[in-house]
Order: structure tokens, then C-alpha cells, then sequence
């Protein structure tokens, strides 16, 4: 895996036989054809002990089916308050990895580390009540109910209070600003509008952490550019967030680091400014004529 050689204070996570390597460790060469070679940092790498409560850390999962390994050996990781990216062409094993994250697939092998416990072999449903939220890429809004109603249904599953219920839905209707279609059918939304509530719906149990396939598909360009503000503000308030999405240029904008996948492997990882000018990345996936937007973060 190549690295954009961050800092030791924010390393990217290790990646097996193709980890970040020191002097002392170096890594064996990648057996997926047509990777590139892995690059020694002129340092060694230390990691955070893993299980800390401020991240999700993922090491050496791995993952099979009829004999072929779509997954093998990856690691990565989420911190509170980045976004990551997990990238990658069709077939590299990027959903399968995700699905992993979020609890829909166990892995065969392979640690998922969350508040200090391997939380590899725990469905979605005890991930969501640890702080890890998800949203999917399918429509997740009830079509005949209102947008109110449709995030009141998560509300009135938790353990909380009517009133704390209450005060958490107008939080939720007007950070996401859909308070004016709180009594619009679930049908009439449009894309863009489908999005922000199931946001709310993903935000209502308050979780540490949201996990989002495909946030940017089946919307509109101005509505992506929405999401995407919703995105940076979340993580303005300390939420860890990791997107896969095929709509690559729009993800690469707001993410602080991003992984590619190939082969089921992680074959670039480091910020997006070094991801989008990998010549490795862009061989085997961006492009030559792949340009990246830049967001001014502050202003959204």
C-alpha cells in the first residue's frame, strides 16, 4: 500500500502485508498483480492502542466466498471528528469491507475494534447501540408516512424520555432543515429532501460514529452539494464518518484521508490532495485526466 507518509500523530492504519513499514518491519511485497510495491517511511509509524474509544479500527479482516477472496487482510481506520473515504473500482472489495464496518457481513478473520472491544461478530443492530450509525444507500423513508413521523418512529425506540424525544426532534428538523416539510409525505420528497431525513433518522440515537453508502446517488448536483455540507458539519461536531461512493470526485472533496481498494486490498491510502495525484491510484482507478475539487471547509 502506498501512503502519503503523514505525520506519526495521524497515521493510517496498517494494512497487513501491505502496512506502513519501518526499519524494523519491513512488509513483503503485495501479491495482487499490478499493485505497487509499498514505500518505507524514513521513520517508524507508532500506532494507537487499538480499541481506543475515539476510533473504529479495523485489522487484517479478511473474507471468502466459493473459494475466492474478496477481501484480503485489509485494515483501516475512523477517528472522531474525520472523514474517511473507501474507495474503489467495481469488484475491489470496498462494499463487502463497508458491509463489514457496519455489521451486515462477519468476516472470516480479522479484528474490528470499537470502546475497547472486538466488535467483529456483533450484528448492526448492537453496533447502532454502541454509537455506530449507518446510513444505506437504499431509500430508508417510509412513503406513507410524514418526514415527522418517519424519524419519531426511531425516537420512540430509545430509551429516553417523551420530552427528551420531543426536544430531540425539533433539534433534528431544524439542524437538518427540513423543519418546513415536517408534515410532507414521505412520497413527495424529493431526493435531496429523502436524504436529509434519513440523515435525521441516522442522527436520532446520536451516535459517535455514521457510517454512509452512497450518500451523493440519486441526487441532484445541488442537492450533493447539500449533503455534502451536512457531511462537514457533522464532522464539525465531532462525529467520525466513513462514505463509500462511487461518485469519486464528490467524496474526495470532504474527506481528510481516504483509502482505494484493488483487489481486494488497500492499494493507495493518505489524504485525498495525495490520493487524486497517486500515479498508482490513478492507473488502476481515477484516471489520467482526474482532477479533484477543492472545498473550503470553513465556509459550508
Amino acid at each position: 500500500m502506498k501512503t502519503d507518509g503523514l505525520p506519526s500523530s495521524h497515521p493510517p492504519a496498517g494494512q497487513g502485508p501491505t502496512s506502513i513499514t519501518s526499519p524494523d518491519h519491513p512488509a513483503p511485497p503485495l501479491a495482487a498483480p499490478g499493485a505497487a510495491p509499498t514505500p518505507t517511511p524514513s521513520g517508524p509509524t507508532p500506532s494507537p492502542a487499538p480499541g481506543a474509544r475515539d476510533e473504529i479500527r479495523v485489522e487484517g479482516v479478511s473474507k471468502t466466498y466459493a473459494s475466492r477472496k474478496v477481501v484480503d487482510n485489509v485494515s483501516l481506520e475512523i477517528r472522531k471528528g474525520e472523514i474517511v473515504g473507501l474507495l474503489g473500482p467495481n469488484g475491489a472489495g470496498k462494499t463487502t469491507t463497508f458491509y463489514m464496518v457496519v455489521g451486515l457481513i462477519k468476516p472470516d478473520s480479522g479484528t474490528i475494534w470499537y470502546n475497547n472491544r472486538d466488535i467483529a461478530q456483533r450484528s448492526m443492530y448492537q453496533r447502532a447501540r454502541m454509537g455506530i450509525g449507518y446510513l444505506p444507500q437504499e431509500a430508508s423513508v417510509f412513503r406513507k408516512l410524514t418526514v415527522q413521523q418517519n424519524i419519531e418512529l426511531i425516537l420512540e425506540n430509545l430509551p429516553i424520555s417523551p420530552q427528551e424525544q420531543k426536544e430531540r426532534l425539533e433539534r433534528l428538523l431544524e439542524d437538518l432543515d427540513i423543519a418546513r416539510i415536517r408534515h410532507s409525505m414521505g412520497y413527495s420528497l424529493s431526493g435531496g429532501e429523502r436524504r436529509r431525513v434519513e440523515i435525521a433518522r441516522a442522527l436520532a440515537a446520536e451516535p459517535s460514529f455514521i457510517l454512509l453508502d452512497e450518500p451523493f446517488a440519486g441526487v441532484d448536483p445541488i442537492a450533493v452539494q447539500d449533503i455534502q455540507s451536512i457531511i462537514l458539519q457533522l464532522q464539525k461536531k465531532g462525529l467520525g464518518l466513513l462514505i463509500t461512493d462511487h461518485n469519486v470526485r464528490e467524496t474526495l472533496a470532504i474527506v481528510d484521508r481516504a483509502y482505494i481498494m484493488n483487489l481486494g486490498r488497500i492499494l493507495v491510502a493518505g489524504t485525498a490532495e495525495f490520493v487524486a495525484h497517486d500515479e498508482t491510484a490513478r492507473k488502476f482507478y481515477l484516471g489520467d485526466r482526474f482532477r479533484l475539487d477543492q472545498i473550503e471547509k470553513d465556509v459550508l
